[in-house]
């Protein structure tokens, strides 16, 4: 077995560590959501606390992990006599990314199950991770159908498996650890919600501190057991404490005050629901335990807010998260008069702020988390440089408004999403085939249907019908894809009336959270001068685009060929990269077509490109004025696809939009 990196030996990321730390003493805090920057211990630190864990007495023999002293009367292992238990290491469980439906929740042996009516059922990941950790490394990539599952057995702590009929259920309560890179997309709404704490990590900027980092990995990794050995003592003394802590916790005292403050406190950042003062409770409770206190102090709280609730507070994916720390002070300071802990009560040395904080090794790890900004110019817009040819500073988009789906025509069979029909497997039932491979959904009647013209040559005699694996059919479904939205935005002089983008700014934005919503990618082509450029290739992170387009500046000719080009190029390799996921281009432009020998026919050419082979696209048309020359519409009959203005894709005639688009493919 390898040797995990030691937690102690895990240089900075305080928060990481504390919070990590939080739910090792209180489970019941809810999971820690880790978001950060590639390469930054992210997943070291969580696989480097399951050693650190106490160890769970368990029913010999029960796959479940059945508590002895409470076993589960539902286990499918059970019913279990009462009787010692024995003991063994806490488990992380890791989810991979593109783990199947049956590999999570579980596979039941549907031919023994209709045959003898026998559960023979196979424990899944789920199954594992009972009163352990469950670990998902970017978890923001996960698919759908999963995720749901995973909201269901973190709601009930438990796990059902259904095939028609036939039911098992198990008990599946885990500590949920996720770590993300934001910059590859967020995380559905309903999941950030369930992990009890989120913290922000960022490589550290001091160069002694990464000089620390160096060089105690490369110890680790000429010699990971003596590494280990070296810091076997810190690893111990972090264990007992836990184990102290985890004693103390019953008897810590969350009084009247400290209840206001944290009520006082999810008011006032207007967090949704209740879950995040449930969820504050239960830190400050934690790092009272952590700090060995009984009582729970205001500076509990507020660490207890710095780590509940900014995944909390976000009202869309383009809000960045984090908390207005002085307006938590104040909050705090205004009710810390009816609190019962006193002007006199002191914070322990070992209490947030001293040892409430994980030890931490090397100089403090600076903040390295704030991305570099535009600098802003009169009237608070964002300068950009660059020596382009009659280049105009970028404006900011007006606000986004709610738009109706832009679906790709036909049936696909791409990643599951909210867009587009396609053959998913999740859905409604659409027919039955032979299962090509394990048999994950059954068409109950189509496999009765192929089994019964046998049953008097296979000599039944009973009730019961002879079932065989050649008559199981798998049922086809119909669903819903993401797609990849390509969009292709004209940032010409022609378009650079401040108004005037700003509007289209607006309706690229609307789009963008439309697309984040219905789980697509999206990509960024722009064009203006002389070329078109790929501001941001394909991405699931639609934060990614909404700030390319804030800092988007404009001005110059319109090579709109270019442009359309360049997008083509893009669409082809990502065909090589996804062929299933199909694409919608998104041409956001006056129709204009300027610089350059014969520009109109050249891009009428590179247009009808995309025609061919047929790629669904919309133009939104931004040409303003009373006098219209129509170029976006004549644009959109060459790609083939449908052109709309910027007033409609507002209104509720956009609806007629995905028609015509459907219309036209036809």
């Amino acid at each position: 077995m390898t040797t995990p990196f030691p937690f102690t030996a895990v240089v900075g990321q305080d928060d990481l560590r504390l919070a990590l730390l939080l739910n090792a003493v209180s489970p019941a805090v809810g999971g820690v959501l880790v978001r950060g920057e590639k390469g930054t211990a992210k997943s070291t630190a969580v696989r480097a606390l399951s050693a650190l864990l106490p160890e769970v007495a368990v029913v010999p023999g029960c796959r479940f992990s059945c508590d002895p002293a409470a076993p589960d009367p539902s286990c499918p292992d059970g019913p279990h006599e009462p009787g010692p238990g024995t003991s063994r290491a806490s488990r992380m469980v890791e989810l991979p990314v593109g783990a199947s439906e049956d590999r999570l929740v579980g596979a039941l042996d549907i031919e023994r199950a209709l045959a003898e009516g026998v559960k023979a059922f196979e424990p899944g990941l789920l199954a594992d991770a009972h009163r352990g950790i469950l670990y998902v490394d970017e978890v923001n990539l996960l698919h759908d159908h999963l995720v749901d599952l995973l909201l269901d057995a973190a709601a009930m702590g438990a796990s059902y498996v259904e095939r028609e009929g036939v039911s098992v259920r198990h008990a599946s309560k885990f500590l949920l650890v996720g770590t993300m890179n934001p910059e590859e997309g967020e995380l559905r709404p309903q999941l950030l919600d369930r992990f009890g704490l989120t913290v922000e990590v960022a490589a550290s900027r001091e160069p002694d501190q990464r000089v620390e980092v160096v060089r105690r990995r490369l110890a680790y990794d000429d010699d990971p057991a003596g590494f280990a050995a070296r810091w076997a003592a810190e690893e111990a003394a972090v264990r007992q404490r836990i184990v102290a802590a985890r004693e103390l916790l019953p008897s810590v005292r969350l009084g009247d005050g400290a209840l206001r403050q944290i009520a006082a406190t999810c008011a006032a950042f207007e967090v949704d629901g209740m879950r995040a003062d449930i969820v504050m409770a239960r830190t400050a409770t934690a790092l009272a335990a952590w700090a060995r206190r009984t009582d729970v102090l205001a500076e509990d709280v507020r660490q207890a807010a710095l780590l509940a609730l900014p995944h909390r507070r976000r009202r869309n994916p383009f809000d960045a998260p984090g908390l207005d720390e002085d307006k938590l002070d104040e909050t705090l300071e205004e009710f810390s008069g009816s609190g019962d802990s006193g002007d006199d009560d002191e914070p322990d040395p070992d209490g947030p702020g001293g040892g409430g904080q994980p030890p931490s090794e090397g100089p403090e790890q600076g903040d390295g988390g704030s991305g570099a900004r535009p600098e802003e110019g009169e009237g608070g817009e964002p300068q950009t440089g660059g020596a382009g040819s009659g280049e105009q500073s970028a404006v900011r988009a007006s606000e986004p408004f709610r738009t109706k789906v832009l679906s790709v025509p036909g049936l696909g069979d791409g990643a599951a999403g909210r867009r587009s029909r396609a053959r998913t497997e999740h859905g409604r039932t659409t027919g039955a085939r032979r299962p090509q491979g394990a048999l994950t959904k059954l068409h109950l009647a189509a496999t009765v249907q192929a089994a019964a013209p046998h049953q008097r040559a296979r000599g039944r005699s009973g009730r019961g019908l002879v079932v065989r694996r050649d008559d199981l059919r798998q049922a086809t479904r119909e669903g819903r894809e993401g797609n990849l939205v390509l969009f292709v935005v004209d940032a010409s002089g022609s378009m650079a009336a401040r108004q005037r983008m700003s509007a289209v700014k607006g309706a690229v934005l609307s789009l963008l959270l439309d697309a984040y919503q219905r789980r697509d990618k999206v990509g960024l082509v722009t064009f203006r001068g002389t070329a078109g450029e790929v501001a941001l290739p394909p991405t699931s992170s639609v934060d990614a685009a909404a700030a390319r387009l804030e800092t988007l500046p404009t001005g110059g000719r319109t090579p709109l060929a270019a442009g359309l080009l360049r997008a083509h190029e893009v669409l082809r390799v990502e065909r090589l990269r996804d062929p299933a996921r199909r694409a919608l281009v998104v041409v956001v432009t006056d129709g204009r077509a300027t610089g350059g020998p014969e520009p109109v026919a050249l891009a009428g050419r590179a247009a009808r490109l995309f025609a061919a082979e047929g790629v669904a696209s919309v133009v939104v048309d931004c040409e303003s004025g009373p006098v219209r020359l129509g170029l976006a519409g004549q644009l959109a009959g060459e790609l083939g696809g449908t052109a709309v203005t910027l007033d409609e894709l507002r209104a509720d005639s956009i609806a007629g939009l995905v028609k015509d688009v459907q219309r036209r493919a036809a």
